[in-house]
């Protein structure tokens, strides 16, 4: 049987988050110490869109975890918890998680996907989170230091690379030279 099969099995052809029975799909769930069944969760096609889509999550939605957190399934339990933790600044999923029980592998494991709330967030001008590899345009004529030229305002800096220790700054290529820029002198594509 396809894991696809097992899971719609497992879940009687429905969501296992919120019920739904539109637009089934298998959703790995990243971090697990498994593979298979015990991994994964039967989503549907808004689920699935908003747990890889931070910034299309739809809170509302996410009001069915008050079911689906108590399922006897470890991978949709990971899931709830991660996706309240991401919530928790609405108000009602800090209470859910507080009454949220998990053995302490399965915590492990729910933990591990959680973002770093230490870790630094790099941003363009307007407050979109840039990540390594993103292309991002010049918003203002900038003098290169030791360079001996200017780079000009809409230049484009594809492929950029974050610097770790400092979330104002990343560095990418201009006139094929690698240079630190700002991170609030540029604006994601």
């Amino acid at each position: 049987m396809s894991l696809e099969q097992t899971l719609a099995t497992r879940s009687g052809d429905k969501c296992e988050l919120c019920g739904s029975t539109d637009g089934l799909t298998v959703y790995e769930v990243p971090n697990s110490l498994t593979d298979g069944a015990d991994a994964a969760v039967f989503v549907c096609g808004t689920c699935n869109t908003q747990l890889n889509d931070a910034d299309n999550v739809d809170a509302n939605h996410w009001r069915c975890l008050n079911d689906s957190m108590w399922s006897e399934v470890d991978a949709v339990k990971v899931v709830a918890f991660r996706m309240l933790n991401q919530l928790k600044g609405e108000g009602w999923p800090q209470d859910l998680l507080d009454m949220m029980y998990l053995e302490d592998d399965v915590k492990a494991w729910a933990e591990a996907g959680l973002a770093d709330e230490n870790a630094l967030v790099h941003r363009d001008s307007n407050g979109v989170v840039l990540e390594a590899g993103d292309s991002v345009v010049l918003i203002k004529d900038l003098k290169v230091a030791g360079g001996g030229f200017t780079a000009k305002r809409g230049t484009p800096v594809r492929n950029i690379r974050l610097v770790l220790d400092n979330e104002a700054h990343i560095e990418g290529k201009v006139n094929g030279q690698t240079i630190v820029i700002l991170t609030e002198f540029t604006k994601k594509n």
